[in-house]
């Protein structure tokens, strides 16, 4: 049935959790591209048929009339699902860049499988674009704008970190779950890749957690960066 694998693929995008990637399914985006194809070349086909015969394509209203109106429709639809399937995973992996970080190794490793070659290279364009902005504009987009009342907060360990992790200048152990008093800016970049938690989440207004558990950071200046580039697109 004509459109329904681009159905297919918007369910399986909005199937997943909010803001949460799932494996990019580069098989059934694949078939969805062919089936465009076809469509496109039916409709050229049926087109060129009804000029053959001398009929006026925009009053004649026959089989072959109907069967490339299907087929236009059916291209547009198929159209939209990509585009929504694609433009929705990239505003998710731009979001990795301002809750997780700018590098790709930063990723965790279960989310950078579930990306693909071109999203990967998107990922690290975006990154660079970004931080080429923040050096030319001299102002780090991913801190809290407001400073916080204590520099250091309380964690505790979620995932194995090992020894011989440096922070504040000293090697530490981060045995899975023990805890810690750290400085903040030796943390968060931990928290946000979901290795720590903070213990005193609670007091700490821009830090806000989903209904997974997972943190994620919303700084002012991110407001202020958004708002730069449409004033700048306008």
């Amino acid at each position: 049935m004509h459109g329904r694998l681009g159905s297919r693929l918007v369910k399986e995008l909005a199937s997943g959790e909010k803001g949460q990637l799932t494996h990019f399914n580069d098989e059934l985006l694949n078939e969805v591209i062919k089936e465009c194809s076809e469509n496109f070349l039916a409709l050229q086909s049926l087109i060129r048929k009804m000029q053959e015969e001398g009929l006026d394509f925009q009053t004649t209203r026959n089989a072959d009339h109907y069967g490339a109106l299907i087929n236009h429709l059916s291209l547009i639809r198929n159209k939209r699902c990509l585009m929504a399937y694609v433009y929705n995973r990239a505003e998710m992996i731009q979001n990795l860049a301002w809750t997780v970080g700018l590098r790709l190794f930063e990723l965790p490793e279960e989310i950078q499988e579930k990306l693909s070659h071109l999203e990967k290279d998107y990922f690290k364009r975006h990154s660079a674009a970004l931080e080429s902005y923040m050096s030319k504009v001299d102002l780090n987009l991913n801190v809290d704008m407001v400073p916080p009342k204590d520099p250091y907060i309380k964690v505790r360990v979620l995932d194995d970190l090992g020894e011989g992790i440096v922070v504040s200048d000293k090697a530490a152990n981060f045995a899975r779950h023990s805890m810690h008093f750290l400085k903040r800016t030796d943390a968060e970049p931990y928290i946000s890749r979901m290795r720590l938690k903070n213990e005193e989440v609670g007091q700490l207004p821009h830090l806000h957690r989903e209904n997974n558990g997972k943190f994620y950071v919303v700084t002012k200046a991110q407001v202020f960066y958004m708002l730069h580039s449409v004033v700048n697109l306008s």
